[in-house]
């Protein structure tokens, strides 16, 4: 009953979007335009103006020199949060699988070397991660690959140590740093004008404390993904015994 309700829920959303997108406007011829690029090998038409606008106003506009991270984060806001989603419900799904395999495998113990190195580079692999994610305004990086820096850092302690296992905290880390990302967009449509709208000074471009909500939207990305990423390997290692 649940799997026909799913596919019946699925179905309509589907008609819904497809009814959507097949009456909207159609786009008028844009090759006139100063800020349109036609590709004279397939014909078709790019639109220059909003790289440029990136290229020319993001520091001003933004505070980052990281324009990647001002595009992804606060031009791109809502693409980021999607892909927020789309990495918790990985989390979710592949939790919920390896909750039914079967357990009682026994793994061997690591060697001398592997465990007393991971106690002396676990520190020094959370400073990086949470470098990445705090300086991805400043520099290259950002909340994705400084959690997942962060995730490999206890993947280490899991493969050194077999009876090492994340509590369930890790599941509050998740959730807070879930929150506080809404939270975040919701202050900047109370605030400002509009969902995961700037609404905090934007300071001087280069310094630490600058960019607007940039590093806080990266430091809850860095939580979130570190805190998904190490759940999905803990499961990982629940199943293995």
């Amino acid at each position: 009953m649940r799997k026909l309700a799913g596919i019946v829920i699925a179905g309509i959303f589907f008609i819904s979007m497809m009814m959507l997108f097949y009456h909207l406007p159609a786009s008028h011829d844009l090759s006139s335009n100063e800020y349109y690029y036609r590709n004279p090998i397939n014909g078709s038409v790019a639109n220059e103006s909003i790289p440029e606008h990136y290229i020319k106003y993001t520091k001003n506009e933004t505070g980052a020199v990281n324009a990647v991270t001002a595009i992804v984060v606060e031009y791109r806001g809502f693409d980021t949060l999607g892909e927020v989603t789309v990495l918790f419900t990985a989390a979710t799904g592949v939790s919920f699988l390896l909750s039914l395999a079967v357990r009682g495998r026994k793994r061997e113990e690591a060697n001398l070397i592997l465990k007393e190195g991971s106690k002396l580079v676990l520190p020094f692999i959370l400073l990086t991660g949470a470098y990445i994610f705090i300086h991805g305004h400043l520099t290259p990086g950002g909340g994705f690959p400084g959690g997942s820096v962060v995730a490999s850092g206890f993947l280490l302690m899991m493969l050194a140590y077999p009876k090492f296992f994340m509590k369930d905290r890790i599941s509050w880390f998740e959730s807070a740093a879930g929150t506080a990302f809404v939270v975040i967009g919701l202050l900047g449509l109370v605030l400002a004008t509009s969902f995961l709208q700037n609404f905090i000074p934007v300071g001087t471009p280069g310094q630490l404390v600058s960019a607007g909500i940039i590093p806080l939207i990266y430091i809850a990305i860095g939580f979130k993904v570190g805190s998904e990423l190490s759940a999905i390997v803990n499961k990982m290692k629940e199943v293995q015994g």
